[in-house]
């Protein structure tokens, strides 16, 4: 009786798993249907006039099949490519729907790692919308987070400033940046700003580990400063990081906001992180021309 019972529990469990199975792949059927769909769309230019007025229409529910594939937690660089081409044609036909620019923008830069694709919705979005503040605002970032171009970027806050609408803390902002571009404490006021601008859950997590690898070059930036003043003062490099507590010109070691420590190379006083090696693109541009704030 008891194997018989065990034996039901078995069948029991084969069965769901086997149903589980079966919905995992239809649910994979279906997002290949829609890239597949996504794919072979016409470009907006020919489908607009097709839709015999409807186009706002069409524009909804081409979006309505992209959120289908942006629903994923992974995609592949070609699905990508597709959701660019399909935001595209959205946006062409309802050049005035913000959204589709707006989440385009931000999900081909942050999860597509496709800052190209991102910035030529958002730049077309822009110049359709010039009321809209959060297009060159999203610009703003991905040239100065991104393409490591900080006056660029500056540029881009400073025009998101001067639209109507924008956020009381916007102008000061652009207002630092044009002044400080590169400055690490800068950095961190506009991710915060994004932050606040972002309720996507994903897109937070992505801004949060953005701010600390930013906090890691603050205080890299600290410590070199320190270790270039000890040298001057002593004629030598400092044994270790503690030599800039002895010598008073630090009062602490600043916390590695990842959990690692911060060191430093003995014989050429480089300091670093023990969790990131590589320095963040526009704060790496700037040591390569001798630019320190």
């Amino acid at each position: 009786m008891v194997a018989a019972a065990m034996a039901s529990s078995l069948f029991a469990l084969l069965a769901l798993l086997v149903s589980i199975q079966r919905s995992l792949d239809a649910q994979s059927d279906r997002y290949q249907v829609t890239i597949e769909e996504l794919a072979q769309l016409p470009e907006g230019e020919y489908l607009k006039p097709a839709l015999l007025g409807y186009h706002t229409l069409g524009a909804d529910i081409v979006w309505l099949k992209t959120l289908q594939v942006l629903g994923k937690k992974r995609n592949s660089e070609h699905e990508y490519e597709w959701m660019y081409h399909a935001i595209d044609v959205i946006t062409t036909l309802d050049p005035l729907y913000v959204y589709p620019y707006y989440v385009g923008g931000v999900v081909l830069t942050n999860l597509g790692h496709r800052v190209d694709l991102s910035n030529q919705i958002l730049e077309k979005g822009h110049k359709e919308n010039l009321a809209e503040w959060n297009l060159p605002f999203l610009l703003g970032y991905n040239h100065y987070f991104i393409l490591g171009d900080a006056e660029k970027g500056a540029e881009y806050i400073g025009l998101a400033a001067r639209t109507s609408g924008a956020p009381e803390f916007l102008p000061g902002l652009a207002t630092r940046m044009y002044a400080e571009a590169g400055n690490p404490d800068v950095a961190l006021q506009f991710l915060d700003a994004l932050w606040k601008e972002n309720p996507d859950l994903v897109m937070r997590e992505n801004l949060e580990i953005r701010a600390k690898e930013v906090m890691v070059e603050r205080d890299l930036r600290i410590l070199e400063k320190a270790v270039k003043q000890f040298q001057q003062t002593y004629a030598k490099l400092p044994t270790g990081l503690l030599d800039l507590l002895t010598a008073g010109l630090l009062d602490h070691l600043p916390e590695e906001p990842f959990g690692g420590t911060y060191r430093m190379d003995a014989q050429t006083g480089e300091v670093f992180s023990s969790t990131h090696s590589n320095r963040l693109k526009v704060f790496r541009l700037d040591r390569e021309q001798g630019i320190y704030y």
